[in-house]
């Protein structure tokens, strides 16, 4: 493991533990075990280490769930509107929900309403996801899956559609609980029903 990686996971180790606000450099460089101008060789401030943290974990969730990069073309073989959806968001949701990602989650989360650092993370996650989801719509109409007027705003509320329902079966598993209704696959039916032809 490099020293970046060390920093990242000695950061998210100390933010699952005292929480994100409270973490500050020298208890990062302590937890390291190096001097904190260190860590400054290596990131130039706290919030720079949280960017990289996502990424870093993102990228990491990718692999574990093999969500490769798939082409359209791929993507779109011999498969209905419902299919493309329903694979599309099962792999958003086995990298989001993976293990590593999912505590990040649970901390960033947690503080975004506090910590600027956590709600730019939240809000870059968010657009990520409206962005990929705007590139899929425009691919789904150019190949005739779907009939929408406006794919932007159909992309937004799909993804945010998406992303609330998998928050909530987050917050039910937190407590025990599981979710005893198909609420992805049954939002993902309505929409092809709506939208696609």
């Amino acid at each position: 493991m490099d020293r970046k990686t060390e920093i990242i996971f000695a950061t998210l180790e100390l933010a699952a533990e005292h929480g994100l606000r409270a973490v500050s450099m020298q208890q990062i460089a302590d937890k390291v075990g190096i001097k904190k101008a260190s860590v400054y060789n290596h990131f130039a401030s706290r919030e720079e280490i949280v960017e990289a943290m996502y990424t870093f974990l993102r990228e990491q969730s990718k692999v574990n769930a093999a969500t490769a990069p798939m082409g359209f073309e791929e993507l779109f073989a011999g498969r209905t509107l419902k299919e493309i959806l329903i694979l599309v968001v099962n792999s958003y949701k086995s990298m989001s929900t993976s293990p590593e990602m999912y505590n990040f989650y649970k901390i960033i989360m947690s503080e975004r309403s506090m910590d600027k650092a956590a709600a730019e993370i939240m809000a870059m996650e968010t657009e990520k996801m409206i962005g990929a989801t705007t590139m899929l719509f425009y691919a789904l109409q150019a190949k005739g899956y779907m009939d929408i007027k406006n794919i932007e705003t159909a992309a937004y509320s799909f993804a945010m559609g998406i992303h609330s329902i998998i928050d909530y079966e987050c917050d039910l598993a937190q407590i025990g609980r599981t979710n005893t209704k198909n609420t992805l696959e049954d939002y993902i039916d309505e929409f092809c029903r709506v939208y696609g032809k």
